[in-house]
């Protein structure tokens, strides 16, 4: 499954779905498209087991669906979604530092600080095929 700053826009959500509640991801984004990702229907689901996609317990998606669904309701236009292999604290990325992920992560980690200091959700652009945190 991916990992980035992803958006859930109302369109995006499915209360049909096979997986009890569903809703698409937004994989691949702008970021994903300028490297060569290709893909759809990358979804958070119900059912607890997925190839692929970010599945949890039903009443974990009724949480987090409901949330969504209700900011998006209320007039929030897309509601933010952040995907990150871990958490990303400075002990965690200096345990991983070696590996060929590593900026990558500190492009992801730059948003994730960001959020956790100030409880802010960041602004997030892509440039030169990466991910740019803006304050």
């Amino acid at each position: 499954a991916p990992e980035g700053f992803y958006q859930v826009a109302a369109d995006q959500l499915n209360p049909n779905s096979r997986h009890h509640l569903s809703f698409n991801l937004g994989f691949p984004n702008e970021y994903d498209r300028a490297h060569g990702r290709t893909g759809t229907f990358l979804m958070v689901h119900g059912g607890c087991s997925s190839v692929g996609c970010y599945a949890m317990t039903d009443p974990a998606v009724d949480d987090i669906y409901g949330l969504v669904s209700a900011a998006l309701k209320n007039g929030q236009k897309n509601v933010d979604v952040h995907a990150f292999p871990f958490r990303m604290t400075d002990i965690n990325m200096m345990r991983y530092a070696h590996s060929r992920w590593i900026d990558f992560w500190r492009d992801l980690k730059a948003g994730y600080d960001l959020f956790e200091q100030g409880r802010r959700i960041p602004a997030v652009k892509i440039a030169d095929k990466r991910y740019v945190v803006e304050g």
